[in-house]
């Protein structure tokens, strides 16, 4: 029996699956319940499922609404209409800091908390009842709940439908590619790992902070880390820009890799753009576009960032070096899965690029990450009326690195696209895991500096070393 004759026995029937999600998506957003279901990741094997059976997508989504709109009601009536009896039952009576920490969070965000709170775990299960108790208002909890509802059902399932309509090609993967995918599999589990052990240990009550605290007091090299860990904040404000860019990207590259892989080749779009390039003379910046391509490949990156990691790691400044490395080696992994995954032909490809698939671009990806985080590492430096300028920059940086690909003709459209979902996930990841351990400002960099040195390098790689 093969692997995947192996697996299907395990399937429940297509027609009990539509159920399961609206069962999983009812009890994930009941009070309580909802806290000791692992609510994701049922609901993410359920969607892969019905996409490994290929059902209809809309009405898979309509199932997972149905059921969280269904469960936070049940959970915001019976904080209604129970409101003197809740702190008194077993669950409350025995955690009262569940019911004190919803109700913070109640008080920060009002009537965005519904919306907020459905996709923020440690409250998830909690605000619907919090917001029954302080008897906010049926009418306006209903449409945040529908609309919170609307958005919740295609970042939690998209993804899972994505991995179910795929898993048989995850199975059957080259060998060539499937170090990769192991080594991917291993980074992942292994940062999992390390956050949520760092997470409960560094926070006031875990015993590697008291640990930390008694060394801190005997050896006075340690106080630097120990002044660090001081100035955590269990209650700082939720990063919700980043949150919303990481779920709405998931699902927006979900949805959209769905689309590509479900074509038997190029998408209309891309057909048409390419016989309008066609059409056009380009020469004169072809050769342009083949100076961003090598700025844009790994030795580009290298050249461009090693100056600068060079004087985070002269300064200390370690959070934003491990970040940005981690950013940098991630999506690199990420888009070589994605790749073999789609298994997508280019529409031209050179010698340099034989045994490359086409989607999703890596260099836009890289290059969204790269700016992306650049200027979000910036801008933490600057007054919020101050920082667009720095987003901007990195737009027009990364959109003409986009539009090269085109003009070189190695690339369709869905690609970039693709490719820049993939990339702004990536920043939101780091941002979110930056916001969680970064409690200090990097020092300001002499960034004329590292700027020159920077471009002299990249000056360099584009005159003298081939295309990688």
């Amino acid at each position: 029996m093969s692997m995947t004759e192996w697996i299907s026995g395990f399937m429940p029937s297509p027609n009990w699956l539509f159920l399961i999600v609206a069962g999983i998506s009812l009890i994930e957003s009941l009070a309580v319940v909802g806290l000791l279901v692992p609510g994701v990741i049922l609901i993410t094997a359920a969607a892969s499922l019905a996409g490994h059976y290929d059902l209809a997508i809309f009405a898979l989504l309509a199932a997972a609404f149905v059921g969280a709109v269904i469960g936070d009601g049940l959970s915001f009536a019976f904080g209604y209409y129970q409101r003197q009896r809740i702190p008194q039952l077993r669950p409350f009576r025995n955690h009262p800091e569940w019911l004190a920490r919803g109700a913070r969070f109640f008080h920060r965000y009002g009537v965005l908390s519904v919306l907020i709170g459905r996709f923020f775990g440690p409250v998830r299960p909690i605000i619907p009842l919090i917001a029954g108790m302080l008897h906010m208002r049926p009418t306006t909890f209903l449409w945040s709940n529908i609309g919170s509802a609307l958005l919740w059902a295609p970042i939690y399932v998209l993804p899972g439908y994505l991995l179910g309509s795929t898993w048989q090609q995850l199975l059957d993967l080259p060998s060539s590619s499937r170090r990769w995918l192991v080594l991917l599999a291993i980074l992942v589990v292994a940062l999992a790992i390390v956050f949520s052990l760092l997470r409960s240990q560094l926070t006031r009550q875990g015993r590697g902070y008291r640990l930390l605290a008694g060394l801190a007091r005997r050896h006075p090299r340690l106080r630097r880390l120990w002044l660090w860990l001081r100035t955590t904040r269990p209650e700082a404000e939720l990063p919700l820009a980043s949150l919303a860019l990481a779920l709405i990207s998931l699902a927006a590259l979900s949805g959209w890799t769905l689309w590509v892989l479900e074509q038997s080749g190029p998408l209309p779009m891309d057909r048409q753009l390419q016989a309008l390039l066609g059409d056009l003379s380009l020469a004169p910046l072809v050769a342009v576009a083949e100076w961003m391509a090598k700025a844009g490949d790994t030795f580009g990156v290298l050249a461009l960032t090693a100056p600068w990691a060079v004087w985070l790691a002269h300064r200390r400044a370690y959070a934003v070096l491990l970040h940005m490395a981690g950013a940098l080696g991630g999506i690199a992994l990420a888009n070589t899965l994605f790749k073999q995954l789609a298994g997508r032909v280019r529409p031209d490809t050179p010698d340099y690029l034989i045994g490359s698939f086409s989607y999703p671009s890596a260099h836009v990806s890289t290059a969204v990450v790269l700016y992306g985080l650049t200027a979000a590492f910036v801008a933490d430096r600057l007054p919020p009326r101050h920082r667009a300028p720095a987003y901007w920059l990195a737009i027009l940086i990364s959109v003409p690195m986009a539009l090269s690909r085109l003009v070189i003709g190695v690339h369709w459209l869905s690609d970039l696209i693709g490719g820049a979902l993939l990339g702004l996930l990536a920043c939101a990841l780091v941002r979110l895991s930056y916001h969680s351990f970064a409690r200090h400002m990097p020092p300001p960099a002499p960034w004329k500096i590292l700027s020159l040195a920077s471009l002299a390098l990249l000056v360099g790689r584009i005159l003298w070393l081939p295309n990688a």
